[in-house]
C-alpha cells in the first residue's frame, strides 16, 4: 500500500493558503491571522490532513523552509534602497538588536525569570527579538498609507535582525547557557568572524549566480536560479560553521543589487554611459533579467515563503499546550511586555533623535508607531527554540515563553496596525520621512 502523506500534506498547505487569502481579502484582515488559527485547528482536530510527524522531522523541515522564508524579502530590497537607507538598516539589524539583547539580558540581575543564568537570558532574548519576514509582509501588504521608505526599513530590519539574532544565539547565548561560562573576548571575536565570513561567502556566491543568470533569459529559469542560490548559500554557510542565514541573505541581496545596477546603466542616457572597471567586471551590457521578470520572481518567491511559513506554523501548533502556556502566563506576559518596550525604545531613535546622525533620517511619530508594531515574531523564533538541547532543564519554559510571545506579537501587533489603518488612517500613501 502506498503512502500518500506528502501529497496530502501539500494539498493541506496549499488549501490553507488559498482559503486564508480569500477570506482575508473578503473580511479585510491580515491572512497571517487565519494561517496561524487554521494551522492549529487542522493540526489539532483534523490529524488526517497532516499525516507527517512535523516535530519528528523538524530538522529536515528547517533546511527546506529557511531559504524560502528569507528569499522573498531579500529579493524585494533594491540597490537604490540599500544605498539610501544602508545606515538605517544597519542600525536596525545590528546595533538595535545587539543593544536590545543586552538590555533584556540585564534583567538577570533583577531575577525576573527565576533560575535562569545570564547566558540563558541572552539566549532567551536573542530568540524573542527575531522578527518574522512572512508575518510582517502578510500584515503590512494589506495596508495603504505606508511610505516606500518605511517599508524598506521594515524589510531590511526583518532580514538583518534575524541574522544578528541567530549569530547572538548560536555563537554567544547557547554556548554560554549550556556551559555556564563564556570567554567574552573569544565570543566577540567569533561573532565578528562569523559576520565577516558569512558576508564574504554571500558576496562570492551572489556574484557567481549573478554571472550565471546572464547565460539565460526566461523568468522561470531566473526564479529557479534564485531558489538554488538560496539553498546553496544556506547549506554552504552552515557547512562552513558560519551563519547560513546571513550567507543566504547576503547572496540574494548581492545578486539582486548587481542586476539593479545593470538595469540602471541601460536606462541611463547615452551621454551618461561610461565604462568602468566594475562595470566591465560585471559585464553590465549583458542584463541578467528585466524589471518585469524580477517582479514575477518576487511574487513567486513571496508565495513560496507563505508555504514555508505554514509548515512552520504546523510545528508551532504541535508546541501549543494551553495548560503549559497558562502555567507560564506571567513569564510570557513579562517577556512580551519587555520586548515590546525595548523595541519601542530602539525605534525611538528614528522618531525623535534621527537628526543627530545625518545618515539615519527621522520618520516622525507615525513612522515610529509603525516600526514598533511591525516587529511580529514567527518562524525563526520557533526554529531557534527547537535548537535548544532536549536535556536542558528549562527548555519547557523557553518553548512556552517563545510560543506565547509569537502568538501575542502576531495578534496584538497585527491587530494594532489593522485597527490604526482601518479606523484612523484614511488618506492615501504619504511621505513619512521628515526632511
Amino acid at each position: 500500500m502506498h503512502s500518500f502523506a506528502p501529497e496530502i500534506m501539500l494539498i493541506t498547505i496549499l488549501s490553507l493558503v488559498i482559503f486564508s487569502d480569500a477570506l482575508a481579502n473578503k473580511i479585510k484582515i491580515p491572512s497571517v491571522f487565519l494561517l496561524l488559527i487554521g494551522s492549529y485547528l487542522i493540526y489539532t482536530y483534523f490529524k488526517a490532513a497532516v499525516p507527517i510527524d512535523m516535530a519528528a522531522h523538524f530538522d529536515t523541515i528547517i533546511i527546506f523552509c529557511i531559504p524560502l522564508i528569507f528569499m522573498g524579502d531579500a529579493l524585494h530590497l533594491g540597490f537604490s534602497d540599500i544605498k539610501k537607507h544602508g545606515w538605517s538598516i544597519f542600525y536596525l539589524a545590528v546595533i538595535a538588536v545587539a543593544l536590545s539583547i543586552t538590555v533584556g539580558a540585564s534583567l538577570y540581575y533583577l531575577d525576573v525569570f527565576e533560575g535562569l543564568t545570564l547566558g540563558a537570558y541572552v539566549s532567551l532574548f536573542a530568540i524573542n527579538m527575531a522578527t518574522d519576514a512572512v508575518s510582517v509582509q502578510s500584515v503590512l501588504s494589506h495596508f495603504k498609507g505606508i511610505s516606500h521608505d518605511i517599508k524598506v526599513l521594515i524589510e531590511g530590519e526583518s532580514l538583518g535582525n534575524d541574522a544578528t539574532a541567530v549569530i547572538a544565539f548560536f555563537f554567544i547565548g547557547l554556548p554560554w547557557m549550556m556551559s555556564g561560562q563564556i570567554d567574552a573576548l573569544h565570543a566577540t571575536t567569533e561573532a565578528l568572524r562569523v559576520f565577516a565570513v558569512s558576508i564574504g561567502m554571500g558576496l562570492v556566491i551572489g556574484y557567481v549566480f549573478y554571472m550565471l543568470m546572464k547565460l539565460f533569459s526566461d523568468r522561470r529559469g531566473e526564479l529557479f536560479a534564485f531558489v538554488i542560490e538560496g539553498y546553496a548559500a544556506y547549506v554552504l554557510g552552515e557547512e562552513m560553521h558560519v551563519s547560513g542565514i546571513l550567507t543566504l541573505i547576503t547572496a540574494i541581496i548581492a545578486t539582486k543589487a548587481w542586476i539593479d545596477m545593470d538595469i540602471m546603466v541601460l536606462e541611463e542616457t547615452e551621454e551618461k554611459k561610461r565604462k568602468s572597471f566594475m562595470r566591465t567586471l560585471r559585464m553590465s551590457s549583458v542584463v541578467a533579467t528585466t524589471r518585469e521578470r524580477l517582479e514575477y520572481i518576487y511574487e513567486m518567491a513571496k508565495e513560496f515563503g507563505y508555504i514555508a511559513a505554514v509548515m512552520i506554523f504546523f510545528v508551532l501548533a504541535e508546541m501549543v499546550d494551553f495548560k503549559t502556556l497558562w502555567h507560564y502566563r506571567m513569564e510570557i506576559l513579562i517577556m512580551f511586555a519587555v520586548t515590546t518596550l525595548i523595541r519601542a525604545l530602539s525605534m525611538a531613535k528614528f522618531a525623535f533623535f534621527g537628526k543627530t546622525i545625518d545618515s539615519i533620517k527621522p520618520v516622525g511619530f507615525e513612522g515610529w508607531f509603525i516600526l514598533t508594531f511591525s516587529g511580529m515574531k514567527g518562524a525563526l523564533s520557533i526554529i531557534l527554540v527547537h535548537m535548544i538541547p532536549a536535556d536542558y532543564e528549562y527548555k519547557v519554559l523557553f518553548e512556552a515563553v517563545t510560543t506565547g510571545v509569537v502568538i501575542l506579537s502576531i495578534f496584538v501587533y497585527g491587530t494594532t496596525l489593522w485597527a490604526y489603518f482601518t479606523f484612523f488612517k484614511k488618506e492615501e500613501e504619504t511621505k513619512l520621512f521628515v526632511h
